[in-house]
């Protein structure tokens, strides 16, 4: 997947502070934009806990219920799970200082079209790979790349990244 930066001037985001900035969209999915799209967004901040794959899942419930986009609600679970899931088990174990680590979920909706982001404070590039047959795990992006118009990844800087996927109604 491609990635794209995120800068705000002359200051850049890291995963510590990053929220998505006004009217941000992935670089990659600006086709899928037309003007006068109505546009909201909604973040969650996610302590580095197994629990927070719930938590996650009932924030974008909720908000798509508030967006009267239930259409996207069966597809956007899945996504945001596998997302937090491997920021849990990719992303949070790279730093040292877990008292400070935090994971927030994006929602940001352009028109009928919702965009999840989740940042972590690891630096690892997320891969598409194929598991092996006894593994037990390994198809989380492939669940993503299938419910999804697309998605890719946006390193942040001192550190950190940003997943997002773009799920359309």
């Amino acid at each position: 997947m491609q990635s794209t930066n995120l800068t705000r001037g002359q200051n850049q985001w890291s995963a510590l502070d990053w929220w998505p900035p006004i009217g941000w969209w992935p670089e990659p999915a600006r086709d899928l934009l037309e003007p006068g799209m109505a546009t909201a967004s909604a973040t969650f901040a996610l302590p580095p806990r197994a629990e927070s794959v719930h938590s996650a899942r009932s924030f974008a419930a909720g908000t798509l219920a508030g967006w009267q986009l239930a259409d996207l609600l069966d597809g956007m679970e899945l996504v945001v799970s596998e997302l937090v899931t491997n920021a849990l088990r990719h992303g949070m174990r790279l730093t040292g200082n877990r008292a400070r680590e935090a994971m927030r979920l994006s929602l940001i909706r352009r028109g009928a079209n919702v965009t999840c982001a989740i940042t972590d404070p690891g630096s690892s590039a997320p891969v598409l790979r194929e598991p092996t047959p006894f593994e037990p795990g390994g198809l989380g992006l492939h669940i993503v790349e299938s419910l999804s118009v697309c998605w890719g990844w946006c390193p942040l800087v001192p550190q950190g990244k940003a997943v997002w996927a773009v799920l359309a109604a």
